[in-house]
C-alpha cells in the first residue's frame, strides 16, 4: 500500500479520483483557519515576539491551506504576521501547485519530507484526510480462534500467511475464527511523532479523517480510480488507496506520551460548534445566486448521513506546563481530554 500510493501521488491527479472537504467548500478551510487562530494566540499568549509555525501534513492541491491563511490575515493580522508556514509533501508535483497556490500571500513557506525536519518553537498542525492513506497491516484469525494469519500480497494476488502470528498491537484481543483486524503503524507513529514533539514545545495538532471512534473489526482497505472503486490489485499506482482510521488507537499512541488528547467528535458537530451554519449564512446572504450550492455543500460536510458523522476529529495539545493558557481546543463542546469522564 505504501509504494502503490506513493507512485500514485508522483503521478497522478487524485483529486479526479475523491474530493476532500476543502475542495466541496471554502467553509471547511475557514473555519480551521478560525481554529487555528483561536489555538495560535493562546499558545502565544504572554510571548508578543513570538513566532508560529503553521503546518499542515498531507495539503493536496494547497486549498485547505489557501483558505486558512485568507482567513488568518483576516481576523489575525497580528498572528498572520508571524507566520511561517512548513508543508509536509514528499509529491515535487503536488508541491510546484501548492507553491502556485500560495504564493499570494507572501509568508515564508518551507516544504518537509517528514515531521522531524520542521524547526522547533510553537506550532498548530493540520492534517485532513492524511491518515486514511498510510500503509495498514490486515490479519484473519486463525481457524483455531488462537491467533492471527497475516493477510499480504503475493504474486498479485491476496494470500493468507501460515504462520499464526500474535502482533503487539493485538494483543489482548482474541480473534473469532475468520473475524478481519487492521493495524496502522504508520498512523499511530505519526501520531505519536507529532504528541512527543507537543511534550517538547508548545503545540496543538488537529486530525480529520473517516474511520471509527472505537477499534472494530472488518476489512476498510479500498481503492478509487476516476471516481469509482476498482480492486486495491488492479494497476498499482494508479489508484487511490485508503483505509478507515482507528481513532481510539491513534488517541492510545497520543496518549502514550503525555500530550492532552481531546476526542475524537464527529466532523459535523465540529463544524457545527465552530460556526459553519452561521458561515453559510452569511455566504448565502452574500451571494444569493449560489445559496443552493452552498447549502448542498454545507449538508455534505456536516450532514449525518454525509460526511458529518462518517469523519471524525482529534485533537491534541501540549502538556498545561507548555501551553497553560489553552485549557480545551475550539470545537470540542466538553473539553475533556480522551478517556475521562466530564
Amino acid at each position: 500500500m505504501a509504494r502503490a500510493n506513493a507512485a500514485y501521488y508522483a503521478r497522478r491527479d487524485p483529486f479526479a479520483d475523491f474530493i476532500t472537504a476543502p475542495e466541496i467548500s471554502q467553509i471547511f478551510g475557514e473555519l480551521l483557519g478560525a481554529w487555528c487562530a483561536v489555538t495560535g494566540r493562546g499558545l502565544l499568549k504572554g510571548n508578543a515576539g513570538g513566532d508560529l509555525l503553521l503546518a499542515e501534513a498531507g495539503p493536496g492541491r494547497g486549498t485547505l491551506m489557501v483558505d486558512m491563511l485568507r482567513v488568518l490575515s483576516r481576523v489575525a493580522p497580528d498572528l498572520f504576521a508571524r507566520l511561517s508556514v512548513h508543508l509536509i509533501e514528499n509529491s515535487p508535483r503536488l508541491r510546484e501547485v501548492q507553491k502556485a497556490s500560495l504564493k499570494r500571500f507572501g509568508v515564508p513557506v518551507t516544504w518537509h519530507e517528514t515531521l522531524a525536519s520542521i524547526p522547533r518553537g510553537p506550532m498548530v498542525l493540520v492534517a485532513n484526510e492524511f491518515l486514511d492513506a498510510l500503509p495498514i497491516r490486515q490479519f484473519v484469525g486463525a481457524e483455531t480462534g488462537a491467533g492471527w494469519r497475516e493477510h499480504f500480497v503475493r504474486d498479485g494476488a491476496f494470500v493468507l500467511s501460515d504462520a499464526v502470528v500474535s502482533p503487539p498491537e493485538l494483543a489482548g484481543r482474541v480473534p473469532e475464527p475468520g473475524e478481519i483486524a487492521e493495524i496502522c503503524p504508520a498512523a499511530c507513529g505519526f501520531v505519536q511523532d507529532v504528541s512527543r514533539r507537543l511534550c517538547d514545545a508548545p503545540g496543538a495538532a488537529l486530525f480529520v479523517d473517516y474511520g471509527t471512534a472505537t477499534t472494530a473489526s472488518g476489512d476498510t482497505l479500498q481503492a478509487l480510480r476516476d471516481g469509482q472503486p476498482v480492486s486495491p490489485l488492479v494497476e498499482p499506482g494508479t489508484a487511490d488507496l485508503t483505509a478507515h482510521v482507528d481513532f481510539e488507537a491513534a488517541a492510545g499512541a497520543a496518549m502514550a506520551t503525555g500530550v492532552r488528547c481531546f476526542g475524537p467528535v464527529e466532523q459535523g458537530a465540529l463544524l457545527i460548534a465552530l460556526g459553519a451554519v452561521e458561515r453559510a449564512r452569511a455566504l448565502c446572504a452574500a451571494a444569493p445566486d449560489q445559496a443552493n450550492t452552498i447549502r448542498t455543500a454545507l449538508d455534505r460536510l456536516i450532514g449525518p448521513e454525509r460526511m458529518g458523522r462518517l469523519f471524525r476529529a482529534l485533537a491534541l495539545l501540549s502538556p498545561a506546563r507548555l501551553a497553560p493558557d489553552l485549557v480545551a481546543p475550539p470545537g470540542f463542546p466538553d473539553g475533556t481530554p480522551y478517556g475521562e469522564k466530564p
